[in-house]
């Protein structure tokens, strides 16, 4: 109550000092004005609405242009999750959920172990990702668990969606366009072929689990996983189709309380399987030791050449960026990127992150932890075949988890169980005030 009341407080007066700044600023900088006038609404949302900041960071989440340089070089989603998860902290519901705070302690033993390569290597860059990669897991998950214990987890991954849609349609029709012409993939603005294919595998799987709290109809769901599946074929990002195969295949694998799902789609995804396979055969069989088959391998050897040299704590966090090393390059694995950058401590934390991450969520009701399982563990097969700690690709996975979770807790309490614990819920748990009361179906004729 007392952390509750000092957030109101905190609030107020910094909607009070925005206010008195825009009073000195209208005569001289009607922009800058304007601009801060929207802060002050935005605070003022934010008293009124906790999960007002953590929602608006759901579509910002996927914006990965640049801001800063040198040693600071981050994403406007790094900067949206920063600014929604100080809002999260101090207004978002309480108590965590036991698998909630599972999730943090995981995450708290990440950041010890790979503590020990920010103290033996001391740059600024190193300093600097330690606490990226922090924000980017338990970050991630507090504005994921303020969203959907707020009651908006079916906005906020709606908010998710919309994006990715865009995205999704931008690069069919430029793949359409660039067909017969040398096509390798798509680039759109500064967005890299395989950030796009990661990005919409992971909106393609919530389109795909559509859980009863997102409460899409069936076929627009199903049009939407359509199209962002296209999209992930069309941008050439080999690794992300894998990712998403191995999660459908759990999907469907894993009994569904709510609903049966067709089996069907297996049969698109032997074909997609024989794709990828295939296309690397081609590329370790032709002579050209340039493509991007070999030069993964030539980097996987450089990335244990630059581990042998720091076997247990490594060569520090984006050592790549620093000139620690002549390799000016992060490893395309995620665990050659651990082993060179933390060493061995660095990878068992890492290791211990998604394993157990895994254990945890795969316990969690199906209704809420499916979606949040197969989110982790498709990030986690993309890892083994390129770049890992990329900051939207990191966050996203663990953002939406974080929804997940917020969710579960949020159907328990409309029903007035215990947060902690409990059966399976068959609750509708869209929030009051968008549809009406929570009912439970059980109860529907």
């Amino acid at each position: 109550m007392i952390v509750r009341s000092t957030a109101w407080l905190v609030v107020t007066g910094l909607g009070a000092a925005l206010l008195l700044v825009i009073g000195f600023l209208v005569p001289g900088n009607s922009l800058v004005a304007i601009a801060m006038a929207g802060l002050v609404l935005l605070v003022g949302l934010t008293a009124r609405q906790p999960a007002t900041l953590p929602i608006l960071a759901m579509p910002a989440s996927v914006i990965i242009q640049r801001v800063g340089g040198g040693g600071v070089d981050l994403s406007v989603s790094d900067f949206a999750l920063f600014g929604a998860f100080w809002a999260a902290v101090f207004l978002a519901p309480r108590p965590f959920s036991r698998p909630m705070r599972s999730m943090l302690w995981i995450s708290a033993i990440y950041q010890v172990a790979t503590l020990f390569t920010v103290i033996a290597n001391p740059f600024l860059a190193n300093t600097v990702e330690w606490f990226h990669a922090w924000l980017l897991v338990g970050g991630s998950l507090v504005v994921g668990w303020a969203v959907g214990r707020g009651g908006r987890a079916r906005l906020g991954l709606t908010l998710f969606l919309l994006p990715c849609i865009a995205i999704a349609v931008m690069t069919l029709s430029t793949a359409v366009q660039q067909f017969g012409t040398g096509y390798a993939g798509v680039y759109l603005f500064n967005m890299h072929k395989n950030f796009i294919g990661t990005v919409l595998a992971f909106a393609a799987l919530v389109a795909y689990v559509n859980p009863h709290w997102l409460d899409w109809p069936r076929r627009l769901a199903q049009a939407t996983f359509l199209l962002l599946a296209l999209g992930v074929v069309a941008s050439e990002a080999r690794q992300a189709l894998i990712g998403l195969a191995a999660a459908i295949v759990v999907v469907i694998l894993r009994p569904d309380p709510e609903r049966r799902r067709s089996k069907v789609v297996l049969f698109a995804i032997i074909p997609a399987i024989f794709y990828v396979g295939g296309a690397a055969h081609e590329q370790l069989t032709e002579d050209n030791p340039f493509n991007s088959a070999f030069q993964r391998l030539a980097w996987y050897d450089d990335a244990i050449e630059v581990w042998r040299r720091s076997p247990w704590v490594g060569m520090g966090l984006r050592y790549w960026t620093a000139g620690r090393t002549e390799f000016g390059f992060q490893p395309p694995n995620a665990e050659l990127e651990m082993l060179a950058s933390a060493g061995v401590i660095g990878l068992a934390g890492f290791l211990v992150l998604f394993g157990a991450s895994l254990v945890v969520l795969w316990r969690v009701d199906p209704r809420f932890g499916t979606l949040a399982f197969t989110m982790v563990l498709m990030r986690f097969v993309q890892g083994q075949f390129d770049l890992f700690w990329v900051s939207v690709q990191a966050s996203v996975p663990f953002l939406i988890v974080g929804v997940c979770l917020g969710a579960h807790a949020y159907a328990h309490a409309q029903q007035g169980g215990d947060v902690e614990d409990g059966p399976p819920l068959p609750l509708d748990v869209r929030p009051a005030t968008d549809v009406g009361p929570a009912v439970s179906k059980a109860a529907t004729p």
